[in-house]
């Protein structure tokens, strides 16, 4: 880096700082948003677009990445607390945060998603900062043919969930791919399975089936109870103790939370791909090569860290191509490209030449951004742990009003409430009877993508299967899949062995 750049980032981070009546009220705005399934930062910015079009670009720019930011972490909260993903990116935090709060840990466990996700989308930032040319060709490498392994990453698991009830686990997943399938054929545009329905002709709607699955479904199960977390006597007061210890769990892991956090990066530079894919792959990662995979699931710190470093990590990735290629990585980025092009930025490497102030400015509010939300934030997780000793009498109609306001507010189709209710009902059936949700929820989401990219990939070969092992970069994709799947079973064998030597 020269001296020339140098003096630009330490002026624009100065200039910057001096926004911070922006950045901190937008940050709690964010979190609101973010946790209240069914809204994102997305239809928020969108919502508040006159507003944004009407501010300098600057400081439009400015509200709109701190809303971004904050709204990612605002939707672990829900996930933690009551096994509510506020986003589809969220989606993999409840598996080990929930149990964590349901132990009676919910302020560790806020600590450590706040550490992950602070650290992970801070150095992210400053990482893609420095890197964005080598970023920037991701997007042209990664095909369809790279993308169908992507997405066998995620996939794969429902494998991993599976072990713990194979049968079950493979017919929740099957269950959630078949889900996915419904809507119009991705080459001949033919309807499947929306048994005369149109609003499911652009196939399941997500936001409905994530709502419908973990928030309305867990409402139905805690009503049963009386609380959440039944606590010996009373309850637990606020207390810096809980939180330093959470705190204190997530630096110790600090390596897990740079390794995860990389993951998104390089995921969230591909335009299309997302967050939601991010935390899938990374906690599949995380589980594959740790050593202790069976405390997965079951409130492990690692399980938690790795999707929420992973889904912060993915929000500065998405900037990259938007900046240096004008391609939007996601949809919050395609209304940045919307307002930056109403005040006539035009993108490309010589944007941070002529407009360097806007270019290097972008990276310098996630980072500032990042830094106030851990100042601010982390303190509040002593009071937000509290939803847990909400008598579930006023907590479970709560969850299902909010959510299914959620629900429609996307498409506004009356008909995604309806949908659900349904997608509820068939969660809570799924919890009582064994099965696990989030098997189907990641057959749902998943499913229709790798099916997109795997006929795109057919189509352009002519319907040659070869066209999938007919990239480099695509087989070296296939080795480190199929040796994320060897290895832990073979560490595993190893582990077993050295268990059972001292016992003979």
């Amino acid at each position: 880096m020269d001296s020339g750049t140098a003096s630009i980032l330490v002026e624009v981070f100065f200039e910057t700082l001096g926004y911070w009546y922006i950045i901190i009220p937008t940050i709690f705005l964010g979190l609101i948003v973010g946790g209240i399934p069914g809204f994102s930062a997305a239809n928020t910015i969108i919502i508040l677009m006159p507003l944004t079009l009407a501010l300098d670009l600057q400081s439009g720019l400015i509200f709109m990445i701190s809303l971004y930011c904050a709204a990612r972490m605002g939707a672990g909260i829900p996930a933690i607390l009551v096994n509510i993903p506020g986003t589809a990116g969220a989606a993999a935090t409840p598996l080990d945060g929930y149990p964590m709060a349901k132990q009676g840990k919910g302020q560790q466990a806020l600590a450590i998603s706040f550490v992950a996700s602070c650290i992970g989308g801070l150095l992210t930032t400053m990482l893609a900062l420095a890197t964005m040319p080598i970023l920037a060709r991701v997007g042209f490498y990664m095909h369809s043919v790279e993308m169908i392994v992507v997405m066998l990453f995620g996939i794969s698991l429902i494998a991993s969930i599976a072990a713990q009830d194979m049968i079950k686990g493979l017919i929740a997943g099957f269950l959630g791919l078949m889900i996915g399938s419904i809507g119009t054929d991705v080459v001949y545009a033919t309807p499947r399975g929306t048994f005369g329905f149109l609003e499911l002709y652009d196939g399941v709607p997500l936001i409905p089936a994530l709502v419908g699955l973990f928030a309305v479904s867990e409402a139905f199960v805690i009503i049963e109870k009386r609380v959440i977390v039944n606590h010996d006597g009373e309850p637990k007061a606020p207390n810096w103790h809980d939180t330093l210890e959470g705190v204190q769990i997530a630096l110790k892991r600090w390596v897990h939370i740079v390794w995860t956090s990389l993951i998104g990066l390089v995921i969230g530079v591909i335009p299309g791909a997302g967050a939601s894919i991010a935390s899938f792959v990374a906690y599949q990662q995380s589980r594959s090569f740790s050593n202790t995979p069976e405390k997965y699931g079951t409130g492990h710190p690692e399980g938690l860290i790795a999707p929420e470093s992973a889904n912060n990590g993915v929000t500065s990735g998405t900037l990259v191509p938007l900046l240096v290629l004008g391609i939007p990585g996601g949809a919050t980025a395609a209304i940045m490209l919307v307002v930056m092009q109403f005040h006539g930025v035009s993108f490309g490497p010589s944007l941070f030449e002529n407009q360097p102030k806007v270019g290097y400015g972008m990276f310098m509010a996630m980072a500032i951004s990042y830094v106030f939300m851990f100042l601010t934030i982390l303190p509040l997780s002593r009071y937000m742990s509290h939803v847990t000793t909400i008598p579930t009498i006023y907590l479970a109609p709560m969850i299902i009003s909010f959510t299914l306001v959620g629900g429609f507010v996307p498409r506004e189709y009356m008909f995604d409430m309806y949908l659900a209710l349904a997608f509820g009902i068939l969660g809570y059936i799924a919890r009582r009877t064994g099965y696990h949700v989030a098997a189907i929820l990641i057959g749902v989401i998943l499913g229709p993508l790798l099916e997109k990219y795997f006929l795109w990939s057919l189509k352009k070969s002519d319907g040659d299967i070869m066209v999938l092992f007919s990239s480099t970069l695509g087989n070296i994709l296939w080795v480190a899949f199929a040796l994320s799947i060897i290895l832990p079973i073979v560490f595993g064998m190893r582990r077993k062995r050295k268990l059972e030597v001292p016992a003979e």
